[in-house]
């Protein structure tokens, strides 16, 4: 494993630690869009820029009009909007928030927000329902320029170049694959998939790079998914199908990366993180954690009569005290997301989990799809299929 290629992909997320102070003394304008009972303002996309003194809210929207009284008085704002579009027009702003969990609504916002001139979107995950929708917004964004920061936080956490660095240091050998599963409980499978596995195959290329085929097989109850068992998901995902996923992907480094979801399979104690396994031992990252990951050291392979101890693994190292004060809520908030999105346009370089880093979230998902409606055949990425498989069966 390439120790350069490892700490590249994750060596600016050193540069957003939440202690930082702001690049200008002049705030950022928001603009923050939402909808209630129709993803709402997804997971505190909203309330994240009232912790950073660099920005300032200045306009909301929601089509909902209770729920848009709701949001002014919880941002503080009194410029409220029940059409996004006009918003961004008067409103003007240096940055858009896109909260959203429903991502049927995803394209015409991001789209929206690019052409108001806006240098930055952030915006709740899924990114988009297909890889066409994924394509035309990032042809859109670079054709404009705008920054588009997807809200995988995890993948900004400043422990991932720590990682990489313990992994091109040998410590658990030579990689040997990555294990994702989702959170498994009643949403398993293809739900679990999209909502959030999207999160853990964003993650997985962090260290494994680019995907580059897959094979897959989705099942319902146990049975192949066939067309009579597609129907419209949930959260505005398009047809969907199938309690229980199973899918391989061939990746740029080597290895392979599995994810791997059945529904009420998991518990609140297990699931939704990935384990990099290696010849000399484990590294487990959980999501929504901290600390978020943890060492465990020797052949996952070799019975031992003595119980091994996970360790955990902070920004400082293995079984070290978190030298960052508040690192938890820091992550939680997103602060530390919308930071590097904000260093991005500052610096003149891509968030740590950019426009193209969705797309290829969303090029893997459509990969699990595409290959079950094959037979499990093993499909090539980029997909020559851009709509969703599911709706070809």
């Amino acid at each position: 494993m390439n120790r350069r290629q490892f700490i590249s992909t994750t060596a600016a997320a050193s540069l957003v630690l939440a202690t930082r102070a702001a690049d200008s003394n002049a705030k950022l304008r928001v603009a923050v869009i939402g909808h209630t009972g129709r993803g709402n303002y997804g997971h505190g996309l909203d309330t994240m820029w009232l912790l950073m003194p660099e920005t300032e809210i200045v306009a909301v929207a929601d089509a909902d009009a209770k729920g848009l009284e709701g949001a002014l008085k919880k941002m503080k704002v009194t410029k409220g909007f029940a059409d996004y579009r006009k918003m961004l027009v008067e409103a003007k702003p240096d940055l858009v928030a896109i909260g959203p969990r429903h991502i049927d609504q995803h394209r015409d916002m991001i789209l929206a927000a690019v052409e108001s001139g806006a240098r930055g979107i952030y915006i709740e995950k899924p990114f988009c329902r297909t890889p066409a929708e994924a394509d035309e917004l990032v042809a859109a964004c670079e054709r404009r320029r705008v920054k588009l920061a997807v809200a995988h936080r995890n993948r900004y956490h400043p422990v991932l170049p720590v990682l990489a660095k313990l992994i091109a240091e040998d410590a658990i050998g030579r990689v040997l694959e990555i294990r994702a599963r989702g959170k498994e409980d009643a949403r398993g499978g293809s739900l679990d998939l999209w909502v959030l596995g999207s999160h853990l195959l964003n993650l997985s290329t962090a260290f494994a790079g680019k995907p580059l085929a897959c094979t897959a097989t989705v099942l319902q109850d146990g049975k192949p998914v066939t067309r009579a068992d597609v129907k419209e998901g949930d959260e505005g995902v398009g047809p969907l199908a199938g309690n229980e996923v199973h899918a391989r992907f061939e990746m740029e480094r080597g290895f392979p990366v599995f994810f791997d979801s059945v529904a009420k399979a998991g518990n609140a104690a297990a699931g939704f993180g990935i384990q990099l396994i290696g010849t000399k031992g484990i590294i487990d990252l959980r999501t929504d954690k901290e600390p978020p990951a943890h060492l465990l050291a020797g052949s996952p392979f070799q019975p031992v009569k003595d119980p091994r101890a996970w360790v955990p693994v902070t920004t400082a190292g293995i079984n070290q005290p978190e030298p960052i004060a508040g690192l938890d809520k820091l992550m939680s908030s997103h602060v530390v997301a919308g930071r590097d999105l904000i260093a991005s346009i500052r610096e003149g370089r891509e968030p740590l989990c950019s426009v193209r880093d969705g797309a290829v979230a969303v090029e893997m998902i459509s990969a699990v799809f595409e290959s079950h409606r094959l037979g499990g055949a093993r499909v090539k990425l980029p997909l020559k299929t851009r709509q969703n498989p599911l709706s070809l069966l």
